[in-house]
């Protein structure tokens, strides 16, 4: 699973996010979209990757600003804590 973090300027409240989260949802193969304003954040959770530039297409076309994102590797729950240091 990878999860991309990308960085969204212009969400003002919880039906902005909303907004945002539906719009990925139907352009983008995600399974799982969460927003959140006060971070200006969007984390998308996929099985395949995603360009940057499909993320910005489908952001911007929604009425919102990206300001670039993030892409690492997701693991399970607790996995994660088994490979900090």
């Amino acid at each position: 699973m990878i999860r991309i973090t990308a960085r969204v300027d212009g969400m003002m409240c919880g039906m902005c996010e909303a907004h945002v989260n539906d719009a990925v949802r139907k352009a983008l193969p995600v399974k799982k979209v969460t927003s959140n304003r006060k971070k200006k954040e969007t984390v998308i959770l996929t099985e395949q990757d995603i360009p940057n530039s499909v993320i910005e297409a489908t952001i911007t076309a929604s009425g919102y600003t990206f300001l670039g994102a993030t892409h690492e590797e997701d693991h399970p729950r607790g996995l994660k804590a088994l490979f900090k240091k």
